[in-house]
């Protein structure tokens, strides 16, 4: 790995970790409006979170390609919460399972991902955009 994709590398992970402090902020948030906080918000923080996971792994891959297919996966995964299967529920059952795959259909969060995914692609266009110095 080349000196300027480490230094791509952890500014990425650096705002990865933001992106996820920022998400379990808004999930833990209990003051006005904190359903949507925790619900809308949070949503939309996990797909751009997944956006800059993403790009750890595809290195080269353009932001548009990761958003698009960082919102598909997360509206496939809304839908998914439709199945309950035993073996799917028993995934589900621990706190891990019910972040990544969550465990009730709501159409109210299919908008968000959408808008995080916007983010995310904001995010890495602006990381790819960053001095390499």
């Amino acid at each position: 790995m080349t000196a300027a994709r480490r230094r791509q590398a952890a500014r990425t992970g650096l705002a990865l970790a933001a992106v996820a402090l920022a998400g379990l902020a808004f999930k833990a948030y209990d003051g006005p409006g904190a359903t949507w906080v925790a619900g809308r918000l949070a949503g939309a923080a996990y797909v751009a979170g997944w956006c800059l996971a993403a790009r750890l792994i595809f290195a080269r891959a353009a932001p548009g390609r990761i958003a698009v297919v960082v919102c598909t996966a997360t509206v496939g995964l809304e839908f998914l919460q439709l199945w309950h299967p035993a073996w799917l529920e028993v995934l589900r059952r621990p706190w891990v399972g019910q972040v990544l795959l969550g465990s009730s259909f709501d159409p109210l969060d299919l908008p968000f991902y959408p808008l995080g995914a916007l983010a995310g692609w904001g995010l890495l266009r602006r990381l790819d955009d960053a001095p390499s110095a």
